[in-house]
């Protein structure tokens, strides 16, 4: 039988009525002659009421016993999914993590995914069991312990399971109807895209798209799974990813991404020497601060200056490692300039590969409508800006209307 696997986000499992409703989808699948693995997140909330719950338990809390607690809400989701769709007549069954088992890393709370080993439900399946439902956003350690994945962990299951299982297709449930353009919050002109490309896909994601979560994107270019985003709570065509090779033709430009609460920081007057970005940067990876754009002024007199940004709520960690670095002599710096009041704005397509002029078209629209950009930062297929944040939403629209977005071709 072919294989699909079904993914349902926490808003499509929210309450009973709900899963009766994604049960409703999987039997349809079911009908067409799949052999399904289902995929499901904790109820809407549920996931942030055991975090809050681990807290107040413990301040200094134990990750091994966090991930014990704060997986336990996909366990019953897969439950209620396995309950509705036998009393539906169909054969499924429930799996937990470390029932498969999905082998991770020791990593608590951001564990990777290592393996899936899919013997025993090679066998349900061909014993005749149709539907395997499957808690997400967790696995199993090799110390035996119960892990998770991170926030959004149930994407990189659900295309992990696609790619171990050979299956088909991984369509991703959720609460939008696909892939668009921008925002509809701040573009209502905003387009949803029919197909994008992967790498689209993976830059949008990184770049503040939240429809999919990063690490699932690049699970799914590097095992070819095709992914298909889905509304829970409409029947209409969504948005397929997939290679670039099945896109006929694309749009110079794909989508405008953005990034709200980012920072700027700028370390005024250090030694401009063999070794002195490793030295800035190595202190602030150690502290996990992630660093995104990075730009170094011109030297003068054997001094510059290094900007960076970084998360607003990675500012507190950057300064501490940054004064501790400067304090043990691994470097020097007269000043450190904070600018909390910054957005990141991209613009992501394909077709910048094969097109010159995207980056001025980029920045006459913004001069345009007199947003001053502060940094700047390129890549294939993508052009980013770092500008004031009160600016964002217009910088946003005015992208949209410049590569004219708001057309199919």
């Amino acid at each position: 039988m072919p294989r699909l696997v079904m993914k349902f986000g926490g808003t499509s499992v929210a309450d009973l009525a709900r899963i009766e409703a994604a049960a409703e989808r999987v039997k349809r699948e079911v009908e067409r002659g799949y052999d399904v693995a289902v995929v499901v997140s904790a109820m809407s909330g549920k996931t942030n009421e055991l975090v809050g719950w681990v807290r107040q338990t413990s301040a200094l809390y134990d990750a091994r016993e966090y991930d014990a607690v704060v997986s336990s809400g996909e366990n019953v989701t897969a439950g209620l999914m396995a309950l509705r769709l036998q009393a539906m007549g169909i054969d499924a069954r429930s799996w937990q993590g470390w029932q498969v088992p999905v082998r991770t890393t020791s990593a608590h709370g951001a564990a990777r995914i290592e393996a899936i080993e899919t013997a025993a439900l090679d066998a349900r399946f061909a014993d005749g069991v149709k539907v395997a439902v499957i808690a997400g956003f967790q696995g199993l350690s090799p110390e035996n312990r119960i892990t998770t994945l991170g926030r959004g962990g149930s994407d990189t299951t659900a295309v992990a399971f696609a790619a171990a299982l050979n299956a088909e297709r991984c369509d991703i449930y959720t609460d939008v109807d696909g892939v668009y353009t921008t925002d509809p919050r701040i573009e209502s002109k905003a387009r949803k895209l029919d197909k994008i490309a992967y790498e689209e896909m993976l830059e949008l994601a990184s770049l503040g798209a939240k429809v999919l979560q990063t690490r699932s994107v690049e699970l799914a270019m590097r095992y070819k799974v095709r992914l298909q985003v889905l509304s829970s709570f409409e029947d209409k065509p969504g948005t397929l990813v997939c290679d670039e090779e099945e896109i006929m033709e694309s749009k110079v430009v794909s989508g405008v991404a953005f990034q709200r609460d980012e920072a700027k920081l700028t370390l005024v007057s250090v030694a401009d020497r063999p070794g002195i970005a490793a030295a800035i940067f190595g202190p602030l990876a150690e502290a996990g601060v992630n660093v995104d754009m990075i730009v170094q002024n011109i030297s003068e007199e054997g001094r510059t200056d290094m900007t960076f940004s970084c998360p607003v709520d990675d500012v507190l960690r950057a300064q501490t490692a940054l004064e501790a670095a400067r304090d043990s002599g691994a470097f020097e710096y007269q000043e450190l300039v904070v600018d909390t009041g910054v957005a990141k704005v991209s613009i992501v397509g394909i077709g910048m590969r094969s097109h010159a002029g995207v980056a001025q078209k980029m920045f006459r629209a913004l001069a345009d409508e007199g947003v001053n950009i502060k940094v700047i930062t390129t890549s294939e297929i993508k052009v980013s800006v770092l500008i004031d944040r009160k600016y964002l939403e217009l910088a946003v629209q005015a992208l949209h209307d410049a590569f004219e977005l708001e057309k199919a071709t």
